[in-house]
């Protein structure tokens, strides 16, 4: 397969459809998906199975999640706005990798504070959305139990790597009425925990997809050997 426009349309459209039966129904979310070129993430020897909905490789031990599971987390991110358009201010994304979710998150924040640990990952990330034209990401190198910015109050939190337990400081960090969607688990199982701050002493927590996503580590990484 070239990475023609015409032949990727075809299979984005598929891939856009099987979201649809797999019960993605924020059409906000599909059309912001159908708008990100994936393939650009990818390596060219990936590139022709780009819109298939599966995890794939992107280099040092990571990868570059299924097309489903980046529109439930986002889709399960703004489920309570109903507007179009950049429906949350702030943005704190923990696990940016290659910067497929921090694209599509961008179309609905005014801003996406993005944390990577893996020094190279955060290189790609810039390139591909540079490439893209998406100017509302800030990518940050650091560690993502620690290196985000606690004086911000967030609009939405969302993290694409599986610590065991969340951390509490990420609720205290979230602006009220606000959610945080994270992994949370170990190498037998994972689930998706959405965690909806209601006040400053009362939060909800529901529970949804059972996934598999990277752990989430402590510590930076300047080649990804650790993870």
């Amino acid at each position: 397969m070239n990475s023609s426009g015409f032949t990727f349309r075809r299979v984005k459209e598929e891939m856009i459809e099987n979201l649809l039966e797999m019960g993605i129904k924020d059409f906000r979310v599909l059309d912001a998906i159908s708008q990100v070129p994936r393939h650009i993430f990818l390596d060219e020897a990936l590139r022709s199975r780009a819109y298939e909905n599966r995890s794939l490789t992107i280099g040092y031990k990571q990868t570059i999640s299924q097309p489903y599971i980046v529109a439930k987390m986002t889709e399960l991110l703004i489920s309570h706005t109903k507007s179009r358009g950049k429906v949350l201010g702030n943005v704190l994304e923990l696990g940016s990798g290659c910067g497929y979710q921090s694209a599509v998150l961008s179309y609905f924040s005014e801003q996406v504070f993005a944390v990577e640990r893996i020094k190279p990952l955060i290189h790609k990330a810039r390139e591909n959305l540079v490439e893209l034209k998406i100017n509302n990401v800030l990518f940050k190198y650091g560690d993502g139990f620690l290196d985000w910015d606690k004086n911000i109050s967030y609009d939405g939190i969302l993290c694409a790597a599986a610590p065991r337990q969340y951390p509490q400081e990420l609720v205290e960090s979230l602006s009220n009425d606000s959610k945080i969607v994270i992994p949370v688990g170990d190498n037998k199982f994972q689930q998706l925990n959405v965690i909806t701050k209601i006040s400053k002493n009362e939060i909800k927590e529901e529970l949804h997809d059972e996934v598999a996503f990277v752990p989430m580590l402590s510590g930076t990484s300047i080649d990804g050997n650790d993870s």
